[in-house]
């Protein structure tokens, strides 16, 4: 079955990466969270997408100079909406132990593909494991490096590399950063990569998918998963799919 996991909760309905959102993809029912982190100036791992906090809150600058306080202090939602006022940045501390209080799976993806963020990955190892979640866990990078990184601090969690473009046989290039799974770009990803690497043992789950035809294209391939800005779609196509 093609699990759908919701992509930084369900940001196409709800303000990106806020509780708001995580909480309206449980009540749909969806498989899965992704979302990604990145470090304060005091080390905190907060959960926001972009390097500075301009787009997706009422402040400027970067994540990187404000101290947990100081991004605990902003708006995360009135730019999606009104009704969303008071929102705020959430730390990954805080989402795991939401998780504590249902069988969610997470994505998380790390933030550091332009940015060098020492410790980043040894502090999420850290939260993972102290809150008991390897199992229900993926971690994901751009930076291949830190994936290689992750896999040597704990073999346990698993890996998945995300790629924009179109590579060649891409089941063997992960062996050599020791990822078990593949996060492909949508508009780069054929049927034929997907058949030929689910079949050699590497989930792929795709981003990210709105249009229902393309769902329904993944979902009737068997698809390893789907990241959505609108679950509560996914699911019902993939009711319709499944029959």
């Amino acid at each position: 079955m093609t699990l759908i996991f919701a992509h930084r909760g369900s940001a196409g309905t709800h303000p990106e990466n806020t509780f708001a959102a995580y909480l309206e993809a449980e009540r749909v029912g969806v498989d899965g969270i992704e979302l990604d982190v990145q470090l304060t100036k005091d080390n905190q791992i907060v959960v926001i997408h972009d390097s500075t906090v301009n787009r997706t809150t009422n402040g400027i600058g970067k994540v990187k100079d404000y101290t947990l306080e100081e991004i605990k202090q902003l708006d995360n939602g009135s730019w999606f909406a009104p009704e969303f006022d008071g929102e705020k940045v959430p730390t990954l501390t805080e989402v795991l132990e939401w998780l504590q209080t249902n069988k969610l799976l997470l994505n998380i993806e790390l933030k550091n593909e332009t940015n060098i963020v020492p410790y980043l990955e040894e502090l999420v190892i850290k939260e993972i494991e102290k809150h008991n979640l390897v199992e229900r866990v993926i971690i994901s990078s751009f930076n291949h490096y830190s994936i290689r990184k992750i896999n040597k601090l704990n073999s346990k969690i698993e890996c998945a590399i995300l790629f924009l473009e179109k590579l060649y046989e891409p089941w063997n290039y992960a062996t050599t950063v020791r990822a078990k799974g593949l996060h492909s770009y949508n508009p780069k990803t054929s049927d034929a990569m997907i058949r030929e690497a689910q079949e050699r043992g590497y989930p792929v789950r795709v981003f990210t998918v709105n249009k229902e035809e393309r769902m329904q294209q993944l979902i009737a391939q068997g698809c390893s998963a789907i990241f959505t800005d609108y679950p509560e779609r996914a699911l019902q196509v993939r009711e319709v799919v499944r029959g």
